[in-house]
């Protein structure tokens, strides 16, 4: 599926998953996949989150608020490196080896997976993208599907911004029709 993204939407799904790593968490929610929207530059999605007033730092502050209020801690993947540590298996000289030879960050574990929010999320976004005539999904098409989805923290986030989810969804279809054009 990911081979129909467009170089943008991908790079804004990888940098998904670097927030949520970034964060300490061991999944990918759709607070993460709006990180990634916002922090992605030249972006049909970042554009319209930050004219919206969704601004990266501000964004982030708010997922971590979130996240504590809802009890999810910043783990950093602990669990499956006791598990892995508990078979003598040293995760840390893993990436040390793997930073030397590879280049910083090139190891990371665990690599985070996708909460069904954001697999949600991820589906809606093919069928936003196919409502709207496009072969390929970009960024606007992953948001919409964020908000089509019609869960997930990153709606949490939103509000707690003061974004209007159905003035944020005309707003990109705006966007989209205007870029049609």
């Amino acid at each position: 599926m990911f081979e129909l993204f467009t170089e943008r939407a991908r790079h804004a799904v990888t940098l998904s998953q670097d927030e949520a790593i970034a964060l300490g968490h061991d999944f990918i929610g759709t607070e993460h996949l709006l990180l990634g929207l916002v922090g992605t530059e030249r972006s049909t999605a970042g554009d319209v989150l930050r004219e919206q007033g969704v601004e990266h730092t501000r964004a982030r502050r708010e997922t971590v608020r979130v996240l504590e209020a809802a009890g999810v801690a910043a783990t950093g993947g602990r669990e499956a490196k006791d598990a892995l540590s508990s078979l003598g298996i040293d995760v840390a000289e893993i990436k040390r080896k793997a930073d030397d030879n590879f280049g910083p960050g090139a190891f990371q574990y665990p690599r985070p997976a996708y909460a069904e929010d954001a697999k949600k999320a991820l589906e809606q976004t093919l069928s936003e993208a196919r409502a709207l005539g496009r072969e390929t999904f970009g960024t606007e098409h992953i948001l919409l599907g964020l908000l089509a989805a019609g869960e997930g923290r990153g709606l949490d986030v939103l509000a707690a911004l003061g974004v209007d989810a159905a003035g944020l969804r005309e707003a990109v279809l705006a966007r989209v029709a205007e870029d049609a054009s």
